[in-house]
């Protein structure tokens, strides 16, 4: 088998790689790792090694210490240092025996030690040991992924970078009281616009829509709450203030607006602009937190803000961005906003003040 031209057979067996300067010791290490049901790739050099550990992601690495150039200590701390190896168990197999070499391999990064000769059932014992370890990190690993590609669904990276730093804090049944800015988006016409039309269709445009007015969700440091039929929930300030949320949800309704106008004209659907997006907001205190099961939550916010913020944009026409006055009143000075009559929303007791939101003059 070519040194440099080596693939993998079989996926589901352990791929190590064996780097040695002398031909004999390849040949009889991978003479027992195939005997183990292991898959083996040779290198007989340092800088051979690194670039195949580049190119295969070897599960295990037996390195020899004393090669010509490059030698295992620098060929284990490049492996090391490099985010796509360092996790990768290195063993290191050497003539070597004092513990000034043992140490050194150690400060390197070595994860284990043979010296030559070795009994090759004390060397398969290492190995699969190692193995397992580096399975188990594999797994843990794919379990992060898939996490943080869920919570990619709901908040931005910045903010899934923090929860995963403290899952037991932000991924449990229950919340805490927080002040969030509500934020309702709902597209007018479009019942009159589904109803002429295939559900295929009307679930085409309406995904392609929602996939644009999401984006500025998490642009501007949002957390997606929930889809409901033609409209949007999200919220600003939970599960991580920035302290900027209030201008963050401003910012990403005027935002909005213009990104609905740009993806109907874009679909090209002549009835699509007779549509508008009528967007109300409100900041108040809630609860924040996951509602539901340990089986199955979803995380939300729960109050009378809610309820008001919604209302508020039942008020919206399309194209128009409606807020609270305590909305106006947290982001002020440097919106360009109208302040309207006073009006009674629908399940209110009292009438509240509400501001047409036309722009901001604030930088950022």
């Amino acid at each position: 088998m070519s040194m440099t031209d080596q693939n993998p057979e079989n996926e589901n067996r352990p791929l190590v790689m064996v780097v040695d300067d002398d031909w004999m010791n390849r040949e009889l290490l991978e003479a027992y790792l195939r005997n183990a049901d292991c898959d083996v790739v040779l290198a007989h050099s340092g800088e051979e090694a690194l670039s195949l550990a580049r190119e295969h992601a070897p599960d295990l690495i037996l390195l020899d210490i004393n090669m010509p150039g490059m030698n295992g200590y620098e060929v284990c701390a490049r492996l090391k240092s490099d985010e796509r190896t360092q996790f990768t168990p290195v063993v290191m197999v050497t003539a070597l025996d004092a513990d000034d070499d043992k140490i050194k391999a150690i400060e390197a990064g070595a994860d284990d030690f043979l010296t030559k000769p070795f009994n090759s059932l004390l060397m398969m014992t290492r190995v699969r040991s190692l193995l397992r370890i580096k399975q188990l990190h594999d797994e843990l690993e794919s379990r992060n992924n898939l996490l943080r590609r869920v919570l990619n669904r709901y908040v931005n990276e910045d903010i899934v970078d923090v929860v995963l730093v403290d899952p037991d804090r932000y991924l449990h049944l229950g919340g805490d009281t927080r002040t969030v800015t509500v934020f309702f988006a709902d597209i007018r016409g479009f019942t009159a616009f589904a109803e002429r039309r295939p559900a295929d269709e009307v679930l085409q445009t309406l995904n392609r829509i929602f996939n644009e007015l999401t984006e500025v969700i998490f642009d501007h440091h949002g957390t997606l709450d929930k889809y409901i039929g033609d409209e949007l929930m999200a919220f600003f300030g939970a599960p991580v203030a920035t302290g900027d949320d209030v201008l963050n949800a401003l910012r990403a309704a005027l935002e909005m607006q213009r990104v609905f106008r740009r993806v109907c004209d874009a679909i090209g659907n002549p009835d699509l602009q007779r549509l508008g997006l009528g967007i109300g907001l409100h900041t108040g205190e809630v609860a924040v937190g996951n509602v539901g099961s340990e089986r199955v939550m979803s995380y939300t916010v729960i109050g009378d803000v809610v309820n008001t913020a919604r209302r508020i944009q039942q008020e919206a026409r399309g194209g128009q961005v409606l807020i609270s006055e305590t909305t106006y009143q947290q982001a002020t000075p440097g919106l360009d906003a109208e302040r309207l009559d006073a009006r009674l929303l629908s399940g209110k007791s009292e009438p509240i003040v509400i501001y047409d939101l036309h722009g901001m003059r604030l930088s950022g």
